[in-house]
């Protein structure tokens, strides 16, 4: 296989599976191609673009490939990577799978190989955040249903939703990403992941505002004026989470002034997306990829 660049960009669906099904195309067609992208991502090249199609039995051949040829930990970094923030991850998880093909196991401790440690501090970031919004999250009441909103720089969603599925396994609630513009639903031990675009609830009532008020009492009331320290605050608890987050977020206002977030083709999704056939929840919680 050439270890030059092949003048040509790959595109593809956006999918998990639409990313494998690239890698499956680099390796049969001996390309090393130059950029890997989403059809709705911005197009910033000058090479042709070549359409790469999901192929699902592609997918499942790289996808199984990956803990049998290299490790089961080089699988879980690829799933995390592909849902990171890092800058061309498909590209860089091309590069790291053609490395751990070479080197097998070893590769994930090659943490001085520039790749390798690329995709190391993605997967690590990624990790830091979803563990960071298990407890930053924050739910409110509206209409019988747990709602929370988020703005994570990584696609946390398919990591985070298990952890409060197992919490609260008999309630229903819907977390919205606004960042990427997708939410997770879970009913009766049933939870899916779906695009969501801009979501617009219904406003909470005055026994959730009423509780709002409690919380932010109480978290006043608990602060020792004494050993105020912002900048260690901010240390562990990043600025950028505090607009989600009830009692920093600024004092509740009535139902009037709020501004709750609503789609508004799809109002009140969730109801209807309950009563579908959602996949039964399974142990790991492996909804986003289906490989």
């Amino acid at each position: 296989m050439s270890d030059g660049r092949a003048l040509i960009s790959y595109q593809y669906d956006g999918s998990f599976d639409g990313m494998l099904s690239c890698v499956f195309e680099s390796f049969v067609r001996h390309e090393n191609p130059t950029d890997i992208f989403p059809e709705d991502a911005p197009q910033f090249t000058l090479c042709p673009i070549r359409f790469v199609p999901t192929n699902e039995r592609h997918a499942k051949r790289v996808a199984v490939s990956i803990p049998v040829k290299i490790s089961r930990q080089a699988a879980d970094w690829v799933k995390k990577g592909f849902l990171s923030c890092a800058e061309h991850r498909e590209l860089l998880l091309l590069r790291f799978l053609r490395l751990g093909y070479q080197k097998g196991a070893a590769v994930t401790r090659m943490l001085q190989q520039e790749t390798v440690s690329e995709l190391f501090h993605a997967v690590q970031f990624i990790e830091n955040e979803s563990h960071l919004l298990k407890g930053f999250l924050r739910f409110s009441e509206r209409g019988g249903i747990l709602t929370a909103v988020i703005d994570p720089k990584n696609m946390v969603l398919p990591l985070i939703a298990p952890h409060f599925a197992d919490r609260m396994p008999r309630e229903t609630f819907l977390i919205y990403d606004r960042t990427h513009e997708m939410a997770v639903f879970y009913q009766n031990r049933q939870m899916q992941i779906f695009p969501a675009g801009e979501i617009l609830f219904e406003p909470e009532n005055d026994t959730e505002l009423l509780y709002q008020q409690l919380w932010k009492q109480f978290y006043r009331t608990i602060a020792i004026e004494g050993r105020y320290n912002p900048k260690c605050r901010q240390t562990h608890c990043p600025k950028r989470y505090w607009q989600n987050m009830t009692e920093l977020c600024g004092e509740v206002l009535g139902n009037s002034a709020r501004n709750p977030l609503k789609k508004a083709s799809d109002s009140i999704i969730m109801e209807e997306t309950a009563r579908q056939n959602l996949p039964e929840r399974t142990e790991n919680h492996d909804l986003y990829f289906k490989s």
